[in-house]
């Protein structure tokens, strides 16, 4: 029996099947083993332990795409989830699961325009993945209704506790049916996850998924700041640099794969991409080229890479950055393995920055700031290269057979002449530090700053001074660190670094008590995507 048998014997259909193999699927989980069976079987309430990354989405979305009719113009599951980040990749991962089936999924969060949500809940909803704010606004005007669900997903449930979204989801459970199935998904199970578990769920089956580090000790991670149009010059600048680079290259979109993959070979690198739209047949022989290290850069998608497993990598690279926690663990778990050292870099442009830390408190990472190489660092690794290269050769007596030539070189030219010449000859310009281009400088926008709303103004007695004491000691941050401050009528807009932006939503979501929103939240402006 393969390993793709396994999912076989879970009970799934032909068509789920046929969706699993064309993603790259080879074997199911641990909890989805456990859990698919079981949801597909039962009614049951379910608790699900375990981390970020372990596949739990399939594993809850799957029995649901089997379970549920569709075009019933009502709502039949609800997922409840902290980010508009999750919601997004969780409502994508489904729709990538359905195959042929006509299921409506559809992801819903502030940010988005609310007319809109409305309209594709007015055309009919089967299953809903959304973030408690945006699923209580849409509550509260009457446009959505949850009391004929038959299944509430509650997908990381003490991440939704840390952002403080207990008594939102609370609220929103009392507007389900007391029939629903409920699915709570969790890493850890704190007091108040109990509580809400007793509260809701009464009997329920617990299943918990033996706890592993959520990234490799074995794999060093760093991240490059960089500017969007400067991302291929680092890249040829991280490669470069490396004595033996063997890697996988990730990039969000099948377009980007093409492209980046094209001007690698151009460059004249030893390079190959692949996407959905490759054949079974060439991802074969892509893939096999790649084991047999005849080509040492792959070029992929997500959804592409899975199903690859290449112990010796040297290097994953984030060239563009995962849209998710579970997505950063999947693509740098690929590196590090089978006891060697592995190297996993992430690109951050100043838009994206916010989201490397969302991913870093997720995960739990370590990811290491690092300086670009420059010209003169990659050319002087080169010449190392050279140098060693050449030493090998002589000492191997591979150039005998090659005396008699050189005997007429020299006896014709200056030694030190014939060899440059060499050099010349077999590396062009390779080793000159004029063949980089500029970077530009990217240290002063990534460590911007970011612009927060605070629900507070000139009519609650707000002054500038007052503000800010206000602001560091409920944020506890440092005073001097709160600039540009905006009072208006009934509100007020300040700007501190992203770093200690992050620690000041962080701070304001666990002290909202019984407000449904936050005194401070992010300007919409700068809202993350």
């Amino acid at each position: 029996m393969n390993n793709f048998d396994e999912f076989t014997e879970l009970g799934i259909s032909p068509n789920i099947l046929n969706a699993l193999k064309k993603k790259g699927f080879e074997k199911p989980s641990p909890i989805q083993k456990e859990i698919i069976p079981l949801l597909m079987k039962s009614s049951q309430n379910i608790i699900g332990q375990s981390q970020t990354g372990t596949g739990k989405t399939a594993a809850f979305g799957i029995p649901l795409i089997e379970k549920i009719k569709p075009l019933q113009k009502y709502i039949q599951a609800l997922i409840l989830v902290p980010t508009r980040e999750l919601a997004i990749q969780v409502a994508e991962e489904i729709n990538s699961l359905k195959g042929t089936s006509k299921l409506t999924i559809i992801p819903m969060y502030g940010g988005q325009s609310i007319e809109g949500q409305i309209r594709n809940l007015q055309k009919g909803v089967d299953i809903l993945v959304g973030t408690p704010g945006r699923l209580l606004d849409l509550l509260d005007r009457k446009k959505l209704f949850l009391h004929m669900i038959s299944y509430l997903v509650l997908d990381e449930a003490d991440e939704m506790l840390n952002m403080g979204f207990i008594e939102d989801i609370e609220r929103i459970i009392k507007h389900t049916n007391k029939t629903r199935q409920v699915l709570l998904f969790s890493a850890t199970m704190p007091a108040p996850i109990k509580n809400i578990a007793q509260k809701y769920m009464g009997e329920c089956t617990h299943i918990a998924i033996k706890s592993k580090d959520l990234t490799t000790s074995l794999t060093e991670q760093i991240y490059f700041e960089v500017h969007k149009n400067d991302k291929f010059e680092v890249l040829c600048r991280i490669i470069d640099i490396e004595q033996n680079f063997y890697g996988i290259i990730f990039c969000r979109t099948k377009v980007d794969v093409d492209l980046l993959s094209s001007q690698l070979i151009r460059r004249g690198y030893s390079a190959s991409g692949i996407h959905g739209d490759i054949s079974q047949t060439q991802r074969e022989k892509i893939l096999l080229a790649f084991r047999k290290k005849h080509t040492s850069i792959l070029v992929a998608t997500d959804v592409a890479a899975r199903g690859i497993d290449v112990s010796n990598l040297t290097h994953v690279i984030n060239y563009s950055l995962p849209q998710d926690p579970e997505s950063y663990i999947h693509r740098i778990g690929r590196t590090g393995r089978a006891g060697k050292q592995g190297t996993a870099i992430t690109f951050v442009t100043p838009e994206e920055y916010q989201g490397l830390l969302y991913i870093q408190r997720i995960t739990k990472s370590n990811i290491q700031k690092k300086k670009i190489p420059n010209s003169r660092e990659i050319i002087a690794a080169k010449k190392t290269r050279v140098t060693e290269d050449i030493t090998t050769i002589i000492q191997s007596e591979k150039h005998v057979n090659y005396k008699d030539l050189a005997h007429i070189l020299l006896g014709k030219h200056d030694a030190e002449a014939v060899i440059a010449a060499l050099i010349q000859h077999n590396y062009g310009d390779e080793l000159l530090e004029s063949t980089y281009n500029e970077i530009k400088d990217t240290t002063i926008d990534i460590k911007g700053r970011a612009r927060l709303f605070v629900a507070l103004g000139k009519m609650d007695g707000i002054t500038p001074q007052k503000l800010i004491q206000y602001v560091a000691s409920e944020g506890n941050i440092p005073a001097h660190l709160i600039r540009d401050i905006k009072i208006y009528e009934k509100f007020s807009f300040i700007t501190v670094p992203f770093l200690e932006a992050e620690h000041i939503l962080q701070e304001f979501q666990k002290n909202k008590h019984k407000a449904r929103r936050p005194l401070i939240e992010k300007a919409k402006e700068l809202k993350r995507r």
